[in-house]
């Protein structure tokens, strides 16, 4: 249900720790926080290696490490902790009495070595500050696995305590050549031409401040199941770069597919004025692991906005006889509410969902409360599935714990393939403890 697998964390944890098994024993014979300024500096090539194989989005990929959502979340992360291992090995003496270092190669990897670190950390800071734009960031993204050829030169060829004949050598080389592999799959033409599949715009429609687009494929098309997720781009000027989106359409044996796309940025903005009938399109895909289970239990389906997608995907492949199902749409108006007669159609004429549209400018926003009463159901036996803002979930999530949900029965999908890393939600939070302390403090004087 778009869970992190444990198989996956497992995975990353176990490829920087089998190093130690060499490290240790190296340690004991030379200056320990050299031989631990090595460790840092292989365990981030390991890292980097693991983050280039998922930049791939191999169909392995999400098999090992869960949906493809999660899989950007995990990518992140590991791009920051390899970028934490790298500061620790530059600032750390790694240099050890005793090794006869190649003079020319040595002050070439040293020179590698520098670059690498300066250009990783430019580009894992233009990753997370999220208000760089996206087409800005996926450009400078693609010279991350430069940097990386970097690195692992500078490892292949910096002075070390073992060669790259032994074990350890070959075990930290092997991720780097894997990464580099990766790295140029995801930067050759042979990988869109491996992974697209030529589709052609046959209807565009607006709703809700959406635009709805319909494709056809032009040879065989993608196979999805309700809640997937695909790339998609046209064959247009400005709208080549791919960008994902939930398909809104349920699965359908001809291929056809359907997106439902808001205007939340550039590309977006650009796609709702320019798309037209008769346009080439490409769609890569699908991916994500955010589908309905298809157990007895009740289902609480919870959608926000352009979130309502994967929703209304589930909606036209449930079963007639399936468990019930509460769906509730929030949105600021009806006017701002995609494909609502649909939806309301649809929830009509199928027996096991029950509607309810929360409008926020006549009712406020949607509480756990209010979802409880309106569900009637006990959430202890009840699927809970959320799209839409991360802020929105977060809340609901911990409101709906403490009416007895348990924490494996809230499922979601995340909403945003590039995020930060709380920066803000940091400084909102110090901002409100300094606050409170000057009110404290004022509140002191007053008294006295």
């Amino acid at each position: 249900m778009s869970h992190f697998r444990p198989a996956g964390l497992g995975v990353v944890f176990l490829s920087v720790a089998i190093p130690l098994v060499w490290f240790v024993p190296l340690a004991a014979d030379r200056d320990p926080l050299a031989v631990m300024s090595q460790y840092f500096g292989s365990a981030a090539l390991i890292l980097m290696g693991l983050s280039q194989l998922m930049a791939t989005r191999w169909r392995g990929v999400e098999a090992v490490f869960g949906g493809l959502d999660r899989v950007y979340v995990l990518h992140k992360w590991i791009g920051i902790a390899a970028l934490a291992l790298v500061l620790l090995h530059d600032t750390i003496d790694a240099e050890m009495r005793g090794l006869t270092p190649v003079p020319v190669l040595e002050e070439v990897a040293e020179t590698a070595g520098e670059l690498s670190l300066y250009g990783f950390l430019i580009l894992v800071v233009l990753s997370i500050a999220t208000f760089v734009p996206y087409h800005l960031w996926r450009w400078t993204h693609r010279f991350i696995g430069g940097f990386f050829a970097l690195s692992a030169f500078h490892f292949v060829f910096i002075a070390k305590p073992f060669s790259m004949g032994d074990p350890l050598g070959l075990y930290v080389g092997a991720f780097c050549f894997a990464g580099l592999v990766a790295y140029a799959y995801t930067i050759l033409p042979l990988r869109r031409s491996a992974a697209e599949r030529p589709y052609k715009v046959a209807g565009v429609q607006h709703s809700g401040g959406a635009v709805i687009v319909d494709l056809t494929p032009q040879k065989r098309g993608v196979r999805h199941r309700a809640g997937q997720f695909a790339f998609l781009r046209l064959q247009v000027d400005g709208l080549t770069e791919p960008h994902p989106f939930t398909i809104s359409s349920a699965p359908d044996d001809a291929g056809l597919l359907r997106f439902s796309i808001k205007a939340s940025g550039d590309w977006t903005g650009r796609l709702a004025r320019q798309v037209a009938v008769g346009q080439e399109a490409a769609v890569e895909g699908p991916y994500g692991k955010f589908t309905r289970d298809n157990g007895s239990d009740p289902q609480i389906w919870i959608a926000a906005g352009i979130g309502v997608t994967p929703f209304l995907a589930w909606a036209g492949a449930l079963p007639e006889k399936s468990p019930q199902v509460h769906w509730f749409y929030c949105v600021r108006s009806d006017a701002e509410a995609p494909h609502l007669a649909e939806i309301m159609a649809v929830a009509e004429a199928h027996p096991a969902i029950t509607l309810h549209l929360a409008v926020s400018s006549k009712s406020g926003r949607l509480s756990s409360a209010a979802i409880e009463q309106a569900a009637g159901a006990d959430l202890r036996r009840t699927q809970v599935y959320f799209c839409g803002p991360s802020s929105m979930r977060e809340s609901l999530q911990h409101d709906l714990k403490g009416l007895g949900l348990p924490h494996s029965r809230f499922h979601f999908e995340e909403f945003e393939m590039r995020s930060g890393v709380g920066l803000r939600r940091l400084a909102d939070w110090l901002t409100g403890q300094f606050k409170n302390q000057r009110s404290s403090a004022g509140s002191g004087k007053a008294a006295g």
